[in-house]
């Protein structure tokens, strides 16, 4: 795949098909010449398309929704709202509900929206100084194009929107986030954006999820990653283990061994999935740690503990009984 489309989303090369789509949709909507007015939207808009295509071309495309939403484009609305929702890593992997508070336009409640009300008032046309005239190339006197040659414009500007008709108001709106959604994914609330008047349709609240920082977990795609210390001694024995989780701890079987560090992978107990995404796995760094100032009823059975291992030296210590035996063949050192 071309190196050029992974860098027009934004993507490291190798990325998800579900990370492809996200950088997508994060794009296409911030450069869709509907909504874009710079003069390189149509220009760019295009480029992401053609990445996005050429990176996702093996995949079916469903035209029937695509039309929908297409159409769903072409009819009048309001202006759509951007927001960011910031959520905990345990929130988002089990879903929650949330309570948003916004700021957005409706209709002026004063002059309902018309930017008009009171009494009229009459001001002077700044083009021709309220002379009705105005010069032409030609230096010919001509009826001013500004105010039709009157001179002057009649207003009934409402004092409390200035005219725009509109006027700001704080929203308070409770979302639900469904579970297993990553950073970038976007929630659309239709008809919660800008309000409409009797031409438009309201706009949508986009939501662009934000996931802040676990103090334990690191999320790599939908794995989640941590390190854990653990007694030399238990990895040694084996035994039991609590794991840390995300919705829940769970517990696990350490086999007896050497106690270094090792990787634990449980498939599936990382964080959940989503649509035909399947869960992540949970991945787990050991990190041996021998005991420290002991006490003396500790050091005692740590003592009758190694005392019990000496007795069956091949089994237990076989470097020390290979050792004993090269070097102490009568079994007293020295001799």
């Amino acid at each position: 795949m071309s190196e050029a489309a992974w860098a027009t989303l934004g993507l490291e090369p190798g990325a998800d098909a579900e990370a492809v789509k996200r950088a997508y949709r994060r794009l296409a909507m911030r450069w869709h010449p509907d909504r874009n007015a710079d003069p390189r939207a149509t220009e760019r808009f295009k480029e992401i398309r053609a990445a996005y295509d050429r990176l996702v071309e093996a995949e079916p495309v469903d035209h029937e929704a695509e039309a929908e939403e297409s159409a769903r484009e072409s009819s009048p609305r309001a202006a759509d709202i951007r927001l960011n929702l910031e959520l905990a890593l345990a929130e988002a992997a089990a879903g929650c509900r949330k309570t948003l508070v916004y700021v957005r336009a409706r209709a002026c409640s004063t002059c309902a929206g018309s930017g008009e009300y009171g009494i009229a008032r009459t001001r002077f046309c700044p083009a021709c100084h309220g002379s009705g005239r105005v010069h032409d190339d030609r230096r010919n006197l001509i009826a001013c194009p500004e105010c039709g040659g009157r001179g002057f414009f009649t207003e009934r500007i409402c004092p409390d929107c200035g005219g725009s008709g509109r006027e700001t108001t704080s929203v308070s709106l409770d979302v639900r986030v469904p579970p297993g959604m990553l950073a970038g994914d976007e929630l659309r609330l239709a008809g919660q954006g800008e309000l409409g008047d009797g031409e438009t349709d309201s706009g949508d609240l986009y939501l662009t999820i934000v996931l802040r920082s676990h103090p334990l977990f690191q999320l790599r795609g939908r794995d989640l990653h941590f390190r854990m210390p653990v007694s030399a001694l238990l990895m040694l024995a084996g035994g039991d283990i609590e794991l840390p989780g995300l919705t829940g701890g769970l517990t696990h079987r350490l086999a007896a061994g050497r106690p270094q560090p090792s990787e634990l992978r449980l498939p599936g107990k990382g964080y959940p999935g989503r649509g035909s995404n399947p869960p992540g796995d949970l991945l787990v760094k050991f990190e041996p740690v021998f005991p420290q100032q002991l006490k003396a009823a500790q050091r005692k059975l740590l003592l009758q503990a190694d005392a019990a291992l000496m007795a069956d030296l091949a089994a237990s210590y076989p470097e020390i009984a290979a050792w004993r035996q090269a070097n102490v063949p009568d079994g007293k050192p020295g001799s």
